[in-house]
C-alpha cells in the first residue's frame, strides 16, 4: 500500500520506506498436446485457466513466494529513511530493481507489501521525453511536457527562457519535433526536467542523455538542485556523480538492500565487487597469449599503493599499472609501454618505460614485471582503459598490443579534493593535475 501524506510526526523525514516486496509473475511453458483429442480438450478447457492466470498476476500466496519457479523477487523487504534536504543516490548492478523502487515511489506501480510514504510535491523523471508529440513544435512541446510533470502555464512561462536556453536549441524551437534527431529531443525534454521545483525529486540515470558537453550541464543542474535544499532520490551508473552529488548512498543487488552508508564506501564495494570492471587479465595459455617467439605478454593490472588489484582507483591516490610479460630469446632491446584512453579514441597519455637500468640494453631470456607508477590528483573522474605495448627498438619490431584488455574508474572519494579548491560542478578535460598556484596582490 502507497501512502502520500503532508502530514508526519517528524518534520525531519521526507521519504520513509518500509518493508516493499515487489514480485512478478512470469510466463511458463505451455502445455504441448501428442494427439487432437487433447488439444480440442485444452481449447475448451482455455477461457477457465486464463482466467485463472489472469487472477494470479498479482496474488501471491505465502507458501509459492520462496518455492515456486515463476515468481520473481523484483524487491525483498526494502527499507531506509530519507529526509528533507538529503541527496541518495541508488546504484547497483542492471536488474538490481533500482527502476522498480523509483516506479513505486512515484505510484507508477504498487508494491505487493510494504509501504512508502513521501511528504511533499512529488516530480519524477524515469523515462525522459515523455508526453512528447513528434507533430507539435519544439515551444509546444515544452509547455505539454512541462504539463505532464505537474508545471502549471504560469510555472512554464516563467521558465520558458532559462529551459531553451539550457537545451541550446533557440533556433530550432518552432520546429516540429519529428524533425528533431533522437538526442535534440532528449535534450529537451532533460530541459524541461531540470527546470521543475518539487520538494522531492526522483530522477533515474538522466545522466545517460546527450554528449560529453551536456553531460556536464546535467550534472552542474544536478549541483544546483542539490544546493537548494531539495530532496532528492538519484538512480545512476556514474559513479563520480553519486560521490560528488549525494549525502548518502544505497546498494541494491538482485532486489535486496546490501548497503547503506556514505557515497564513498557504498560505491567503492560496488566497484570492488567486480561490475564488469576487470581490475587484472591474466593469460594462462602461453599459446594464446599476445606476442611471438620473442615476447609474449603473461598479465596486465591495475594495483593500488598497497600492492592491492583493484578496478577502483581514488583520484586523490596513486596507483600503478603493471605489465608481466616473457622473454624467450636474447639479444633485444625492449621498450614496454602502455596506452591510457578513454575508450572513445581519445588517448589521455602514454606511459614509457623509463627505468634506466634496461635502457638500450638487451635482455636475456626470463620472466619481467614492469611498472608505472602513476601519481594521485593526476587523472579526472571517468572510466580509463589501459593497452598494454611491446616495441624493440633495434631492430624497430612491433610485438603485440593488446586493445582494452583492462580498464580502471576513477572515482573521487571526498568532497574535499583539493584540485577542485572549493568548484563543486563538473570539471571536463582527462586530466585534472594538482599544481602549485601562486597569486601576487599589490594594494592600489
Amino acid at each position: 500500500m502507497k501512502k502520500n501524506s503532508n502530514t508526519h510526526n517528524s518534520e525531519k523525514i521526507a521519504i520513509k520506506v518500509k518493508g516493499i516486496c515487489k514480485y512478478y509473475r512470469i510466463g511458463t511453458k505451455e502445455n504441448i498436446h501428442d494427439s487432437l483429442g487433447g488439444a480440442i480438450f485444452s481449447l475448451i478447457k482455455s477461457p477457465l485457466r486464463n482466467y485463472r492466470k489472469y487472477r494470479s498476476l498479482y496474488r501471491f500466496d505465502d507458501s509459492e513466494i520462496n518455492d515456486s519457479p515463476d515468481i520473481i523477487h523484483a524487491l525483498s523487504n526494502i527499507s531506509f529513511d530519507v529526509n528533507r534536504g538529503e541527496v541518495l543516490g541508488i546504484i547497483g548492478k542492471n536488474g538490481a530493481g533500482k527502476s522498480t523502487l523509483l516506479k513505486i515511489l512515484s505510484r507508477i506501480t504498487v508494491p505487493t507489501s510494504g509501504y512508502a510514504e513521501i511528504h511533499g510535491k512529488v516530480s519524477s523523471l524515469l523515462e525522459v521525453g515523455t508526453g512528447f508529440h513528434p507533430e507539435l513544435t519544439g515551444r509546444e512541446n515544452v509547455y505539454l511536457n512541462g504539463t505532464v510533470l505537474g508545471m502549471t502555464k504560469l510555472e512554464v512561462d516563467r521558465k520558458f527562457d532559462e529551459i531553451v536556453e539550457f537545451s541550446g536549441f533557440e533556433k530550432f524551437i518552432d520546429t516540429p519535433v519529428k524533425r528533431y534527431s533522437s538526442g535534440m529531443t532528449v535534450r529537451l525534454a532533460f530541459s524541461v526536467a531540470a527546470h521543475m521545483e518539487p520538494e522531492v525529486l526522483i530522477i533515474d540515470e538522466v545522466l545517460a542523455v546527450g554528449d560529453a558537453a551536456f553531460q556536464n550541464k546535467c550534472l552542474n543542474k544536478m549541483e544546483d538542485v542539490r544546493e537548494k535544499g531539495r530532496t532528492v532520490l538519484f538512480v545512476s551508473h556514474n559513479m563520480s556523480a553519486v560521490t560528488r552529488l549525494c549525502d548518502r548512498a544505497i546498494l541494491l543487488n538482485s532486489g535486496k538492500l546490501v548497503m547503506n552508508g556514505p557515497p564513498e564506501e557504498v560505491v567503492r564495494e560496488y566497484l570492488k565487487s567486480g561490475q564488469d570492471i576487470p581490475g587484472e587479465l591474466i593469460f594462462d595459455s602461453v599459446e594464446n597469449a599476445p606476442g611471438n617467439e620473442i615476447v609474449k605478454l603473461k598479465a596486465v593490472s591495475i594495483r593500488q599503493e598497497n600492492g592491492a588489484i583493484s578496478p577502483v582507483i581514488n583520484i586523490e591516490r596513486p596507483f600503478s599499472v603493471e605489465m608481466k610479460y616473457q622473454i624467450f630469446k636474447p639479444g633485444f632491446s625492449f621498450l614496454p609501454h602502455f596506452v591510457l584512453h578513454n575508450g572513445g579514441g581519445n588517448i589521455i597519455f602514454v606511459a614509457i618505460d623509463q627505468d634506466r637500468n634496461w635502457q638500450n640494453r638487451t635482455r636475456p631470456p626470463g620472466i619481467y614485471t614492469s611498472k608505472a607508477l602513476i601519481p594521485g590528483n593526476l587523472l579526472n573522474e571517468g572510466t580509463v582503459f589501459v593497452d598494454p605495448v611491446m616495441r624493440t627498438v633495434e631492430p624497430d619490431i612491433l610485438h603485440f598490443v593488446e586493445n582494452n584488455p583492462i580498464s580502471f574508474e576513477v572515482v573521487e572519494m571526498s568532497k574535499d579534493n583539493p584540485t577542485r579548491a572549493g568548484y563543486v560542478k563538473s570539471i571536463p578535460g582527462f586530466v585534472r593535475p594538482a599544481l602549485n598556484w601562486t597569486t601576487d596582490f599589490k594594494d592600489t
